[in-house]
């Protein structure tokens, strides 16, 4: 496997983020002093040679193209082995329990343990004691980006197919595709529910929201600034991936991606990207979508960015990570600043109207109505607020505390490098919303949990919160409900 990556990168010389991955970890051409990568991870530098990716290259688009193609089969393979390493992947959804237009939420721990060792004695151990006998689940590790060397936006295939009906536009890349599979990520299309005509209930009309649709699903519904913001956001803005230069990843020349490429409908598709805001690139975090509901009610965003407003995280997005937080790539690839006063505001004035869905077992004190809760749920609950201590960080009414927090993960592992991605400490993380918690698969920011279970045997592990089988169970009952 490591020798097949050090031959990926040695085809990939000179093109884009690739050689930023090369200064620290991976072969590259040697015109750039670069070192091969190495076959400890201890060797693994913890930092780059350069910042910078290379802005003028050599090679033509076709033998960028090539390249990629060729290269994609083996990179898949690798990722989609890691994952069935990982996970179980089986499509087995909860009984009785769906997502806000019906898809089933799928349950079960499908975080594989490792041999010999149980749920409840990996709880017990300490993490000292986890660590030495190398017993931390895999499938607890950072999750890698399917192409982690090359990163860049990834979209699910339904996604895909949607937009290019749609507008003719494609959001296929050469290189990479999805790996996680369609059973574990959010319904599509997600259902719209604004916080200024609750009385709709869900506007979207079951229709993925794109520049063919925008203005007659909105239109006497929206104010005119609302609109504009609409707009803007289902408009192509360039990317590092998706645009006109020869280095990019879609096989035509593209104007770009939109917002709502990944915020499908204000909410998530699960698409996912590498952080911008980390070097060298194997450091790099895998950063899972995150939904745009209920962000007129959170005060930071970007999952360690702790950027203050939705304003300054909408035009961050487009001057720098569209771009891997190289602004000079994000010059010569066509970056799109955004004017402050009335693009951005207007993009933030619809982002703040985006409502999460109904929660009809939930009291306006967001506490369970005793006579709509079940028994499991509301046992659930009380583990919620107490045992589980999961209030101390997602309170109501949105269940975040609007803060961030280290869990400290990196006292039960080795660091490791597993396809690409450097496995270290995760540090302070921000606290995402619970509300509408089901309809928002796979979970914590990378995406490396694919149920509520297995978040919730996440946190019993590393805040040793000795919770029995039937409270963890009661627990997950509860959480589907908010």
């Amino acid at each position: 496997m490591a020798s097949q990556r050090r031959m990926r990168q040695a085809a990939f010389a000179g093109v884009g983020v690739f050689l930023l991955a090369g200064a620290a970890v991976f072969a590259a051409s040697p015109s750039h002093g670069q070192t091969p990568r190495t076959k400890t991870q201890s060797e693994v530098p913890v930092r780059g040679k350069t910042s910078y990716a290379p802005v003028a290259l050599e090679e033509s688009f076709q033998e960028i193209y090539e390249r990629g193609r060729k290269a994609k089969p083996k990179e898949m393979k690798e990722q989609q082995d890691l994952l069935r390493a990982r996970y179980d992947l089986s499509d087995r959804p909860v009984a009785g329990v769906t997502m806000s237009r019906g898809k089933p939420v799928q349950g079960g721990v499908r975080v594989k343990l490792p041999q010999g060792v149980t749920w409840d004695q990996l709880a017990s151990m300490t993490p000292e004691e986890i660590k030495r006998r190398g017993v931390f689940p895999q499938g607890f590790l950072p999750l890698p980006h399917a192409f982690h060397e090359e990163g860049g936006m990834v979209f699910p295939a339904h996604h895909i197919e949607e937009v290019l009906e749609q507008e003719q536009r494609n959001l296929e890349r050469f290189d990479v595709e999805f790996d996680i599979p369609t059973h574990f990520l959010p319904e599509f299309p997600p259902p719209i529910f604004l916080t200024t005509r609750p009385d709709l209930g869900d506007v979207s009309q079951g229709k993925v929201v794109t520049t063919q649709n925008f203005f007659e699903l909105f239109n006497g519904v929206l104010n005119p600034k609302q609109l504009e913001g609409v707009r803007l956001l289902v408009s192509q803005f360039p990317q590092q991936q998706f645009n006109l230069t020869n280095d990019r990843r879609s096989e035509k020349p593209s104007l770009g991606v939109t917002c709502f490429d990944c915020h499908t409908n204000g909410h998530t598709n699960a698409a996912f990207h590498l952080v911008g805001d980390i070097r060298p690139t194997p450091f790099r975090r895998r950063i899972d979508t995150p939904s745009l509901r209920g962000v007129n009610q959170q005060r930071l965003f970007g999952s360690q960015r702790a950027l203050r407003t939705v304003e300054d995280f909408t035009e961050f997005e487009q001057r720098a990570a569209y771009f891997d937080g190289d602004i000079v790539i994000a010059q010569k690839k066509g970056v799109n600043f955004l004017e402050r006063g009335s693009e951005v505001h207007a993009m933030a004035e619809f982002q703040e109207i985006l409502d999460f869905p109904p929660a009809p077992k939930l009291d306006p004190f967001m506490r369970l109505i005793p006579a709509k809760a079940t028994d499991a749920e509301k046992r659930g609950e009380q583990i919620f607020y107490g045992k589980g201590r999961c209030a101390e960080c997602h309170p109501p009414p949105i269940f975040s505390d609007n803060f961030m927090h280290d869990l400290q993960t990196g006292r039960f592992f080795e660091p490791k490098l597993i396809n690409g991605r450097m496995a270290v400490m995760d540090g302070a993380i921000k606290t995402f919303p619970l509300r509408g918690i089901k309809d928002s698969p796979p979970y914590l920011h990378d995406g490396r949990l694919l149920t509520l279970d297995d978040t919730v045997e996440f946190f019993n592990v590393v805040l040793a919160l000795q919770l029995a089988e039937n409270e963890k169970k009661d627990l997950v009952a509860f959480l589907y409900t908010l």
